[in-house]
């Protein structure tokens, strides 16, 4: 399902506060979005047990419940995990994953909240989500009967939202301030091969990992745990991260002049970070046009030639990142400053010689 309107993990309690006390709701995100966290957290807050079921581990059965015979009919029994007293939040998770047998099953407890005799108790809510089929994960068509029977909200990952979660539930320090710095880096779109991508959830368990091992993790093991949760390129900018923390290595320091870029082999991965860190700082310092630049700001632009430069004589491989086009080919630094960069660069060589 494409969406026309998306909200972020804030909008969500308020919204599922108006719509699923009346009626169901289908939350659609990628994977990792925090979903499960949502509506589990949506259900403590009106004091109300949350029962999850998984679509994708369900038979129809599961649900119907089996037959017994009393006063010479059958009568269908539903599982005890549904059939409850008390008002209830029924999660139905991975619900659009589920096989059309088990969707099927689940239409009485969407449609009617009932199954056979036995009804929801009065003051329950019924939520389901899914994954979107663009997101590379298990999903399967809904029916349209049923799609025109739940109110459809759409999720879209929020570093401004995950980070102040971050702070109240002991997400690492380490991440907490990296993604500061990086909020792009908090999520990124399902690979179409088999690896490891950041979302919300990779970065719980970057974090849970790193808590484990605690103070003495080292550098090796770190790039290991980092590299098994997180996209490629997001794993190398952390660890390049960690390494600054560690070894007070910074960008700042760098511009000022009072430090140089790491020339190491095995600081690579440290360098690569700076040299990102030093692509974004340019993108937020640099107007699009030359005509904006003050008279002040000519000398931090002549700074920032002169640091590629000295990033090229590393590696010209580190130095081209800088000034790459972004994934859709599109330039990210204005076109005169990579004029002047190109027509300057001669003389900024010969300078340092």
């Amino acid at each position: 399902m494409e969406a026309a309107v998306t909200v972020t993990p804030s909008r969500v309690p308020e919204l599922l506060l108006g719509l699923a006390t009346v009626r169901p709701v289908f939350l659609w995100g990628a994977p990792g979005i925090g979903k499960s966290s949502l509506v589990r957290d949506f259900a403590e807050s009106l004091g109300l047990e949350c029962v999850s079921l998984l679509g994708t581990q369900l038979a129809p059965e599961d649900l119907i419940g089996v037959p017994q015979i009393r006063d010479g009919r059958s009568v269908f029994c539903p599982p005890e995990a549904i059939a409850r007293d008390e008002p209830y939040c029924l999660f139905l998770d991975e619900l659009n994953a589920a096989t059309p047998d088990v969707q099927k099953a689940f239409y009485s407890l969407i449609l009617d909240r009932r199954i056979g005799n036995y009804e929801l108790p009065k003051g329950s809510i019924v939520i389901g989500a899914g994954n979107r089929a663009t997101d590379n994960a298990l999903a399967r068509p809904l029916a349209s009967a049923l799609i025109n029977r739940l109110t459809h909200v759409h999720l879209r990952a929020s570093s401004a939202d995950w980070l102040v979660w971050a702070g109240e539930h002991g997400i690492h320090p380490w991440i907490v301030d990296h993604l500061t710095d990086r909020p792009d880096h908090l999520w990124s779109k399902a690979p179409k091969t088999e690896e490891p991508f950041s979302t919300p959830r990779s970065w719980h368990m970057l974090s849970d990992a790193l808590h484990s091992f605690g103070p003495a993790l080292d550098e090796d093991t770190l790039s290991v745990v980092a590299h098994g949760t997180l996209t490629p390129a997001h794993a190398v900018a952390f660890c390049g991260y960690v390494k600054i923390v560690r070894h007070a290595h910074g960008l700042e320091a760098i511009v000022k002049g009072d430090a140089s870029w790491p020339r190491r082999l095995e600081d690579r991965d440290l360098l690569y970070y700076l040299a990102d860190a030093f692509r974004g700082r340019l993108m937020k310092t640099l107007p699009a046009s030359k005509e904006h630049v003050s008279a002040s700001a000519r000398q931090s632009v002549y700074r920032a030639k002169a640091l590629l430069v000295q990033l090229a004589e590393i590696s010209v491989e580190v130095a081209q990142t800088v000034i790459a086009d972004d994934a859709d080919g599109n330039p990210v630094l204005p076109a005169w400053f990579l004029v002047e960069a190109a027509r300057d660069m001669p003389r900024l060589v010969e300078a340092r010689k």
